[in-house]
């Protein structure tokens, strides 16, 4: 079994840090003892976040507004990055969101907005990580990617291709930075307990409860396997177990089977 990583001692950077795993991402960094710097949308939430892990675990925390749809938004999250002040050894792609409407009927200006946030500042910021931690020879990437990226979906179907891309772009950077002291990999949780999917006004009303993971079970898996070596990570046993049945069934039983949900 390989050793794990200890933390690194740079910043790590996690984007939409207020809610869902993001939080969770940033809780447990900072018990870490881990100086942080925090990106999500709104100002005001962002610096709660920020009050919070300053008093609880006395770590020094920036806080950086930016909607990640957006170019100006990934040009300047992508700036802080590329610091070699205060540097970022950790970087946390959490932000996403989802759009549970037939392709279609949702305007193409939402289904846009998906890929430029879920995909675009994915490899906007990879892009950057991957320049400066390189230079010095260590660091960490871990992209929050689905197991929604390996299975045929009707409704998100942007979504779940966004998550393939993710998921692929992450597993093929690791042969890249093999050797480099940099670490990259692609979390895939399944359905989990955050605001998510209210967000996205999605009925997840019919989604057996032995489907849903916790938060931070999630995150400790994540970083547990990111620290490992671990390309692609997948928390928890059920989740594992449902991926070996996907890729051993024909790919004609797997849409079978979707299209039944």
């Amino acid at each position: 079994m390989t050793q794990a990583a200890p933390p690194l001692p740079g910043y790590a950077l996690v984007t939409g840090a207020t809610a869902g795993l993001g939080a969770s991402f940033t809780r447990r960094l900072a018990a870490e003892g881990r100086d942080l710097v925090l990106v999500a949308r709104t100002l005001d939430r962002l610096e709660s976040m920020a009050a919070e892990v300053r008093d609880r675990f006395a770590v020094q925390v920036e806080v950086l507004p930016a909607d990640l749809s957006t170019p100006d938004g990934c040009a300047a999250v992508a700036a802080r990055i590329g610091q070699s002040e205060r540097p970022v050894d950790t970087l946390i792609n959490n932000a996403g969101i989802g759009l549970y409407r037939r392709f279609g009927d949702a305007p193409l200006a939402d289904e846009q907005r998906l890929l430029d946030l879920n995909v675009g500042s994915v490899l906007t910021l990879t892009h950057a990580a991957v320049g400066a931690m390189t230079t010095r020879g260590r660091g960490e990437i871990i992209n929050i990617s689905s197991v929604a990226g390996f299975v045929p979906r009707g409704p998100s179907t942007t979504y779940a291709a966004g998550k393939a891309w993710v998921t692929s772009f992450s597993e093929g950077l690791s042969l890249l930075l093999a050797g480099t002291g940099v670490r990259i990999t692609a979390v895939c949780p399944g359905f989990t307990h955050t605001e998510f999917h209210d967000r996205a006004k999605a009925d997840m009303s019919g989604t057996p409860s032995w489907m849903w993971l916790d938060a931070d079970r999630v995150v400790a898996e994540g970083l547990a396997d990111a620290r490992a070596g671990v390309v692609i990570s997948v928390p928890s046993r059920r989740y594992k177990a449902l991926l070996i049945l996907v890729k051993v069934l024909p790919r004609s039983v797997v849409r079978w089977v979707v299209s039944r949900r």
